[in-house]
């Protein structure tokens, strides 16, 4: 990756760290995950609503490092409106991109803005704060595949 190049996906890092989209919990909810990174600290609580196998309701709120809170900022313009495969898909091709150790650039077309962490991969230490947002969403989505909701305490139906 061309040292100009680096340069704008920091900046664009930096811009979605202090942007913060989609920050805040949703009332309206499936699935909710807290997840921390005992490393560091970082902290994210996701909550996600499905309606028809499309994610039509995306929030959070966290705390951490530009990273980490620009990777929920990244997420949370990706996976709403997207069909769970399609949002499964991205989430895997993300995790590739993490574990490419700096020589994957990702698919732009497939994860937008997050390929912008291309060069995070590089920092094993700092791909866990990436991946933080990524995994809670993925706890989302394995409650609801397991009909939990709450962090993960069974419906009270």
């Amino acid at each position: 990756m061309s040292g100009a190049l680096d340069g704008l996906y920091q900046q664009l890092i930096l811009e979605h760290a202090k942007r913060r989209d989609g920050e805040g919990l949703i009332d309206d909810f499936d699935a909710e995950r807290f997840d921390r990174n005992p490393t560091c600290g970082d902290e994210i609580r996701m909550r996600i609503k499905v309606e028809d196998g499309i994610i039509t309701g995306f929030g959070w709120e966290g705390d951490g490092c530009s990273i980490s809170q620009a990777s929920a900022s990244v997420l949370a313009g990706i996976a709403p409106g997207l069909m769970r495969d399609d949002l499964e898909t991205r989430i895997d091709a993300f995790r590739t991109l993490m574990r490419s150790r700096g020589t994957g650039e990702g698919d732009e077309e497939l994860l937008e803005d997050a390929v912008a962490f291309a060069g995070v991969s590089k920092f094993p230490m700092r791909v866990k704060c990436a991946m933080l947002s990524w995994t809670a969403l993925e706890g989302c989505l394995q409650q609801i595949d397991a009909g939990q909701t709450d962090a993960g305490q069974p419906d009270a139906q």
